[in-house]
């Protein structure tokens, strides 16, 4: 204990898991206060940035960015850390300003826009333990209160800390008391299933914690990556903020007048306040519209989180696909709030832009799993998807956020019979699986079609990355460079022919089957094979932004299709150079090497998997055994195929290219 610093005191697992639920609240708002910032940041020159400023300015953006997702993987960890000792993860938290008493007197949590002052508030809150510094003089409370644990009382109370790393140490020696008064075992007495593992999120870090050993992984974790650990700090949230405050200092140096963010509303609201003090209501008719859906997308984001937690283990695929769905609609807030910072706040407050509020639903609490779990899940996300298409009509720079809410949505699955569960995807009869062309929502121009005696044959050109195995191995089924007809399904035994068809790995060519020709085998395995240089090859029962695509696909993985997240071949054209022999991970056997896998192309970003699957190389070796990844698709990746965000610091844009 630092000289000076009042002890954390804790007795029981009650009082345990309200400290973890103080540290669940200071993770949370910490990320809505760095997002708060990020999202304040000028984006393009039409906002009165030279090139080379908005150059340091979305340097800034990615820095702080990565800040606030491991503030968010803090949060999964504390979420963890309630699960083991039999608690529930904790996502709620109070509308901002967060009012005195709810933490220290010494920690003032606002929504202001980037600024030297939120730098310096940063810095504040991150440093290390024993580190001595005052706050910026705009986020000092009006008054000093404490906060202390009675002794000789069962109801347990919050308690005051110096430091973010002074908490989490007051946490372990919790930890280590109640191991020693219950028992290890008595005190990890949570179901290890209810947790989200890095499996389910693509957090590397993110680890379960199963016992005290676990549990100080997962506190040294969240204190390293803000404080830094002794000795190894310069990639710690202390340090980057840091770095941006001396990079800052020397821009506004030669450039006094240098104003990288727009002037945002500080604790903005969205309806009128009782108390107006330290509060800015936000009433221009556009910027509440955009608010009022950006806390709705927010809402439904914690919405998906809770519904992650306290899952059975054969429900892993609905755990994964929540975190998937929650993240992806993180990438769907992110050029909303950006949009929202853009706009006036109203007019009485002129020069003062509006921001994202960040309003809480009154309960966050996780909903029964079953049907009516997705049917409300399903239902809510297309009422926001709706209600986005009234606010982004075609040519509104934000016109692609209903397609892409509503993409989410097909993703969760409402039974069609209201008796069903929804625990398990109920699966289509084999006969019964159409084509990848048939299901894709595509420009009919792309397909030819043709009906011969035992198949209805198809070719999608959009998909075709020119393997050649049709022109190869079925050259009088498939004429290469002729006018008019040129797709003979009848010119070879239909069994020949079928193979030929699953040797296309984009899956450009698909049939549907006639009378006793056998449909396309469902794979006993579900694998991605890196190509040499190439795009990846999967096979499986594949969903690909929320749309069934049959069996087989080429993704793009160098960046430059003009058809994402397909491969069209650009890979040949721009001289992509990756190796399709990567090095083999440590991993064991599935359990289940088949079923559905889920490919969700986030935005601007890489490709998130979910389900079983086996990662090999072009000649067939194993590289990794996954149920879920994060794979680079944007080119850049110095860990390929896994994504490492480079994404964020080269620019990717994840749209098609006109």
């Amino acid at each position: 204990m630092q000289v000076g610093e009042p002890g954390i005191r804790i007795g029981d697992r009650e009082e345990l898991i309200l400290m973890l639920s103080e540290a669940a609240a200071i993770e949370h708002n910490v990320m809505c206060c760095y997002l708060y910032a990020i999202w304040s940041l000028k984006s393009g020159e039409d906002d009165g940035l030279t090139q080379a400023q908005l150059e340091i300015v979305r340097r800034w953006k990615i820095l702080l960015l990565d800040v606030a997702i491991e503030e968010m993987e803090h949060l999964a960890l504390v979420c963890n850390l309630m699960s083991s000792i039999g608690g529930a993860p904790y996502l709620s938290r109070p509308n901002f300003p967060i009012p005195r008493g709810f933490h220290p007197a010494g920690i003032d949590l606002e929504l202001v826009g980037f600024s030297h002052e939120l730098i310096d508030h940063a810095i504040y809150l991150e440093r290390p333990e024993g580190v001595e510094m005052s706050d910026a003089p705009e986020f000092l409370h009006p008054d000093a209160y404490e906060r202390a644990a009675p002794r000789h009382t069962i109801m347990p109370a919050t308690q005051d800390y110096s430091t973010i790393g002074h908490l989490y140490r007051g946490i372990y020696h919790g930890f280590e008391v109640l191991a020693r008064r219950y028992g290890e075992k008595a005190l990890f007495c949570g179901d290890v299933n209810d947790q989200v593992g890095p499996s389910d999120s693509g957090f590397a870090e993110l680890c379960l914690v199963t016992d005290l050993a676990s549990a100080k992984t997962a506190i040294e974790t969240i204190v390293e990556q803000g404080e830094g650990a002794p000795g190894h700090s310069e990639n710690s949230h202390y340090q980057k903020f840091l770095r941006v405050r001396q990079e800052l200092d020397e821009v506004l140096k030669n450039d006094p007048d240098f104003a990288p963010a727009f002037p945002v509303a500080r604790n903005p609201v969205a309806r009128r306040p009782l108390d107006g003090t330290n509060r800015i209501w936000v009433t221009d008719p556009e910027a509440v519209r955009v608010l009022d859906l950006a806390n709705s997308l927010y809402a439904m984001m914690l919405r998906l989180l809770s519904q992650a937690y306290g899952r059975d283990p054969e429900e892993a695929g609905h755990k994964a696909n929540f975190i998937s769905l929650a993240r992806r609609l993180m990438s769907i807030l992110a050029p909303v709030c950006e949009h929202l910072a853009s706009l006036p706040c109203g007019p009485e407050h002129p020069g003062v832009h509006a921001g994202m509020s960040f309003t809480m639903l009154r309960d966050t609490a996780r909903l029964p799993p079953g049907p009516g779990e997705m049917r409300f899940l399903n239902e809510r996300m297309q009422e926001i998807a709706a209600h986005a298409a009234h606010m982004f009509p075609a040519g509104h720079k934000l016109a692609n956020i209903p397609d892409a809410v509503r993409n989410l949505a097909r993703q969760i699955e409402v039974p069609e019979n209201p008796g069903m569960s929804a625990s398990v995807s109920p699966q289509m009869p084999q006969d019964k699986l159409g084509p990848a062309g048939a299901s894709r929502a595509i420009g009919a121009s792309s397909i030819s079609t043709v009906e011969g005696a035992d198949l209805i044959l198809s070719f999608d050109s959009k998909r075709c990355y020119h393997s050649r195995h049709c022109v190869l191995e079925a050259s009088k089924v498939f004429l290469a460079n002729v006018e008019g007809d040129w797709l003979f399904p009848d010119a070879m035994e239909t069994s020949d022919l079928r193979g030929v068809c699953h040797n296309c790995p984009s899956g450009a060519i698909t049939y549907v089957p006639k009378g006793d020709t056998p449909p396309e085998p469902v794979p006993a395995v579900n694998t991605l094979k890196v190509r040499e240089n190439g795009p990846y090859a999967l096979r499986a029962t594949l969903k690909v932004d929320g749309r069934s695509e049959g069996f087989r696909a080429s993704l793009c993985r160098c960046g430059a299709s003009k058809n994402k997240p397909f491969c069209d071949g650009s890979h040949n054209l721009i001289g992509f150079h990756a190796t399709g022999e990567p090095e083999t991970r440590p991993s064991e056997p599935l359990a289940v090497r088949d079923g559905e896998l889920d490919v969700a192309p986030q935005i601007d970003g890489p490709l998130v998997v979910t389900g079983n699957l086996e990662i090999c190389t072009n000649t067939g070796r194993t590289i990794d055994r996954v149920t879920s990844v994060r794979l680079c698709r944007c080119g850049g990746s110095k860990n390929k195929p896994f994504c490492d965000n480079t994404h964020r610091k080269i620019g990717f844009k994840s749209e098609n290219p006109s």
